[in-house]
This record gives C-alpha cells, structure tokens and sequence, in this order.
C-alpha cells in the first residue's frame, strides 16, 4: 500500500476516534443538564455512550498497539543483545497474536453468529446487535494486521525487539528537559 493511503487511514482512524471521545462527552454533559436543568433526558443516551466508549476502548487497543503506546516490563529484556531483544518481541507478539485470533473467533461467532442469526436487537436505540458488536471483528482484525507487521519488522531488523513504550527513557528525557531548559543555563537566564 502506498505511504500516502496508509496515512490518510492512519487520519482517519485518529478523526473516528476522536469523534468517538466527543460524541460520548457531548451526550452525557447533554444528559446531565437534561436531568438536572428540565428534569427529563433521553432514554437511549445511556446505551449509545456505552456503544461509543466500548469501540473507543477496543479500536484504542489496535491503535495503542500501531503507536506503541502499550505499557509492558521490559526491564530484563533491555538487558539483553539486540538478537535476544528480537526473540522475546516475536514471543510477546505470538502471545498478542494468539489472544487477538482467539477473541477474533470468539468475537466473530458472536456478533455474526448468534446475535444476527437469532435477530437480536439493543434494548434502547433499537438497532440490531451485531452492528455494535461489529467493533470486535474489526478492531482485533486490525490489531492482528497490526502485529503482523511489527512482528515482520523485527524479523528484517527494521525494528527492535520490544513493542512498547519505553516509559522509563521517555520520564529521564523529560526530567532532563525539565531541569535544564533550552537556551538557558544553570542559573536560568
């Protein structure tokens, strides 16, 4: 895929989930001066902020998993040679590969199975099951294509072992930032 289409999905993604994060904030501050202000509210607000936190949540795991933004004890690891570094990486992303096929399955089988075979609708907004529920196949989807590549990466050496955060570096580089500003000296000026 070209560079400039994986960019605007990579946009498109962050704009979905940043809506995602509005939406959720804009219906319950509506809902609180609803009830609290006119003393009514919508019935269906409850269950659509539910449905928009539970995509943010899971279409954040394959994002956080895209920026490495995951958190992760690395501490022993770091420790070793870069060849070592790579082999602990590729057993990490086995791991997330096995849980996210597994929930792929799973998930699968329940939105697309169960839910739409038997007609299941959603209690308020009156919708059917499976569309909210579609958030699970996509997301661990993309999470598995996600980890495909990083894993690909580490295996051409375009990529070191481990797929996350480096808190600790990111903490004393702040630190440092913070201690001593650009352009000024030890005395501040």
């Amino acid at each position: 895929m070209s560079h400039k289409i994986v960019s605007s999905l990579h946009r498109l993604e962050e704009g979905f989930l940043a809506f995602l994060l509005a939406g959720m904030t804009i219906i319950t501050f509506i809902q609180v001066v609803a009830r609290y202000v006119f003393n009514t509210g919508a019935v269906w607000a409850l269950e659509l902020t539910t449905f928009f936190f539970a995509w943010l949540v899971i279409l954040g795991i394959s994002y956080g998993v895209r920026i490495h933004s995951h958190i992760g004890v690395d501490a022993f690891v770091k420790l070793l040679g870069k060849p070592s570094q790579r082999v602990f990486g590729l057993l990490a992303i086995l791991a997330g590969l096995i849980y996210a096929v597994l929930m792929l399955i799973g998930s699968w089988e329940h939105a697309f199975g169960i839910t739409l075979e038997y007609g299941f609708v959603t209690e308020d907004l009156k919708i059917p099951q499976w569309i909210p529920l579609s958030v699970l196949v996509f997301g661990f989807t993309t999470m598995i294509v996600r980890m495909l590549g990083i894993a690909w990466r580490i295996i051409v050496h375009k990529e070191a072992g481990t797929m996350i955060a480096d808190e600790v570096g990111e903490a004393i580089e702040q630190f440092a930032d913070d201690e001593h500003p650009a352009g000024k000296g030890e005395n501040g000026s």
